[in-house]
């Protein structure tokens, strides 16, 4: 994070072109639990590079996994799917807003075309056995979760959490997960 904070310091005025900086300094940031830095350096690389898909993406994600201003997370993530079509992550991001917004229907499409198009993305494939359990298509679930566990372990992936989901169901995941929360 000093690196490109020095960088950011040397460039004097920021332009267009230096967007990036302020991207990559914001993921190492967030991925240094400083999310109030983070964010402010994701907003100020969309100053810079207005409808900037990455950083749409990676802003948005990052508030629907807070849980916070869902509807800004969705607008964010909605303008770069039209941006990037065609990028998985993106998409799974989209899927993902949905979910947390508790509608899970909507959620189905998008998610199914998230794993088209990235298929060995372990998180993309728990993401969609999550939405598939909320829309009744257990067994599909199921599925997506092994396939997620045959992946292999990933930063962002809880294996034990996937383990927990297929042995007694997302619903009593999520029950406990209420339970810890709010005890």
């Amino acid at each position: 994070m000093a690196a490109y904070g020095r960088a950011i310091d040397k460039i004097g005025e920021a332009r267009e072109a230096h967007w990036v900086l302020f991207y990559t300094r914001g993921i190492s940031n967030e991925r240094a639990g400083d999310w109030p830095a983070a964010e402010a350096d994701f907003r100020e690389a969309l100053k810079l590079e207005p409808g900037q898909p990455m950083v749409l993406n990676y802003l948005g994600y990052s508030m629907v996994e807070k849980q916070e201003s869902l509807d800004e997370a969705l607008g964010m993530i909605e303008q770069a799917v039209r941006a990037e079509p065609d990028d998985g992550y993106i998409t799974d991001s989209l899927g993902w807003v949905f979910y947390r917004l508790g509608r899970y229907p909507e959620a189905v499409a998008p998610m199914l075309r998230a794993v088209e198009l990235t298929p060995d993305d372990p998180v993309i494939n728990d993401h969609l056995g999550d939405v598939l359990w909320m829309v009744g298509r257990k067994r599909e679930a199921e599925f997506q979760w092994r396939r997620a566990l045959s992946f292999g372990p990933a930063d962002d992936l809880d294996m034990d959490r996937i383990r927990r989901k297929l042995e007694v169901g997302l619903d009593k995941v999520l029950a406990a997960d209420r339970e810890s929360q709010d005890g």
